[in-house]
């Protein structure tokens, strides 16, 4: 690891001054990626501004709204009663990410800008766009069974990892910023970008902009919902693909539905092609499973993960049959 400077902000103001003022800063919470990065010398920030005690780490009812710290840990979010009584899928998201250990240190804030990355970014001795931007992508030519199927780019493959986020987008999240340019809120569908011809760029946020906290809105329907996760290991991988749905059904129709995917793209993948193409549709595991053909006319694997396709329509069609309650 290089040398680098450490500094404890001592409020938002500060931290966010430091790093707009500094172009080789970056913001330290938890830690579980950013440390990871800097041993591999991926990355090497010339100073580590420490924003851990500077935003809340709590989870708050606002009117219906739940308001979720940036400091909040993902093992409090998993546990947290509000979380796992209005909105299952959130907790199921993050209990399937990580490891125990991992879940007790990383941060909400820090879950979401955990870097979008393959085994080649994590190889300093091979090209990727990601990591020196012009370089290439290992991965095209390479292994990537793990990598995307919507929305890559010859530029970058690589899929984003984290769980928490796509359960996020399926409850139509908003994340809460300070910046330089003050405060602002961004839907998190989107705070990730899909890679085009800059790979290197994996959020919308501005250098020194920092994640203060998340807003979930009040959805009836999040009771009913589910997080689904395949993966090779059964604890401590990526996703290949995962699931988050949420079913509102009235006498055998589906009324409203939400469906976001992980393991298949750059960003969490809002499946709203599906979503659209079921409502109003009886709730049978035909209908899901035509609404995930639909989704997946837009796929584009490459031949070493075309498994995905055939993995994305049973784990659609798979969840939303156990929500609905009705046989696959």
């Amino acid at each position: 690891m290089r040398p680098f400077h450490y500094q404890r902000a001592t409020d938002v103001d500060a931290a966010v001054s430091t790093l707009a003022d500094t172009p080789g800063a970056e913001f330290l919470a938890g830690g579980t990626n950013l440390v990871d990065l800097m041993k591999l010398e991926v990355t090497a920030p010339d100073v580590l501004v420490d924003v851990r005690q500077l935003t809340s780490d709590q989870v708050e009812d606002h009117d219906g709204t739940l308001r979720i710290g940036a400091s909040v840990t993902n093992s409090a979010l998993a546990a947290n009663p509000l979380v796992r009584e209005r909105f299952p899928v959130l907790s199921q998201a993050v209990l399937a990410g990580a490891s125990a250990q991992l879940r007790n240190l990383a941060t909400t804030g820090g879950n979401l800008l955990q870097r979008t990355r393959c085994g080649y970014f994590q190889d300093v001795s091979t090209p990727c766009n990601k990591r020196d931007p012009g370089s290439g992508c290992s991965a095209l030519d390479g292994f990537h069974r793990e990598h995307a199927i919507f929305g890559a780019s010859r530029d970058c493959v690589a899929t984003h990892p984290s769980d928490m986020a796509v359960a996020l987008v399926a409850l139509d999240a908003v994340v809460n910023t300070v910046g330089p340019a003050g405060p602002r809120s961004i839907e998190l569908i989107d705070l990730h970008r899909l890679p085009g011809s800059e790979p290197q760029r994996d959020t919308v946020l501005e250098h020194g902009e920092l994640i203060t906290s998340v807003d979930v809105p009040p959805l009836r329907m999040a009771t009913t919902s589910r997080y689904r996760k395949a993966r090779d290991r059964t604890s401590f991988a990526f996703a290949l693909v995962s699931v988050a749905a949420a079913l509102d059904v009235v006498e055998g129709a589906v009324r409203d539905v939400r469906l976001a995917l992980g393991g298949v793209a750059h960003k969490p993948w809002r499946a709203t092609t599906a979503e659209a193409a079921l409502r109003g549709e009886p709730a049978t595991a035909e209908a899901f499973r035509r609404a995930a053909d639909a989704e997946l006319e837009g796929a584009d694997p490459l031949p070493g993960n075309e498994f995905k396709v055939q993995l994305v329509r049973n784990m659609i069609t798979g969840a939303l049959s156990d929500l609905a309650g009705v046989r696959r």
